[in-house]
């Protein structure tokens, strides 16, 4: 996302990542289940409310990169040169997101989401929300309505690449293995031939 450019966004968006920061690090230490709102508010030196001024649930706290990652493939299909094609531009984003998802440093992250039915059911709504997002995003770049069924399915399955990807033994493998059945699919939509 874009840098908070005022004094008070920048303020808030600091607020924000300490609380988040702190959120993890008890999640870690103690097990998700183990830690409540209070404590990452205390660990975070904030007020309750504070905290929920800027993560509406504890699960969010744990996907403090959702936004980023919902901009990020919105992004791919809107911010791509006139010239590039819409598959490999989201293909490029997405091995760029199981990269981050896949390095050392999140495994313990996503050990924390695989053992908790909590985070995996929010990690599937926010999974549904991106991919109407970007499948909004793909209709609009076509100059089509935003409830078009084929740019909605090949947004499921370019969001579903990144949790494939991610659990993968060759993630990188895994995406180029997905983007090449997702791109022979968007080219049977006849859609490929669009913008």
């Amino acid at each position: 996302m874009t840098e908070p450019s005022g004094r008070r966004e920048r303020k808030k968006a600091a607020t924000r990542q300490k609380i988040a920061e702190a959120a993890l690090r008890l999640f870690l230490e103690r097990g998700y289940d183990a830690v409540g709102i209070r404590d990452v508010a205390a660990e975070a030196d904030v007020a309750v409310t504070t905290l929920f001024s800027h993560f509406a649930s504890k699960e969010a706290l744990v996907f403090e990169q959702d936004e980023n990652f919902e901009h990020r493939l919105a992004q791919a299909v809107i911010g791509r040169p006139p010239d590039e094609p819409l598959i490999p531009a989201l293909r490029h984003e997405m091995q760029a997101m199981v990269r981050h998802c896949t390095a050392d440093s999140a495994a313990p992250i996503w050990h924390m989401v695989d053992a908790s039915p909590a985070l995996r059911e929010y990690e599937e709504s926010m999974r549904l929300r991106h991919a109407e997002s970007l499948g909004t995003a793909i209709a609009a770049d076509l100059g089509l309505p935003p409830a078009t069924t084929a740019c909605r399915t090949i947004a499921r399955f370019v969001v579903d690449a990144h949790s494939l990807g991610r659990e993968a033994a060759d993630p990188e493998a895994a995406v180029d293995e997905i983007f090449r059945m997702i791109e022979a699919a968007w080219e049977a939509t006849g859609l490929a031939r669009g913008r």
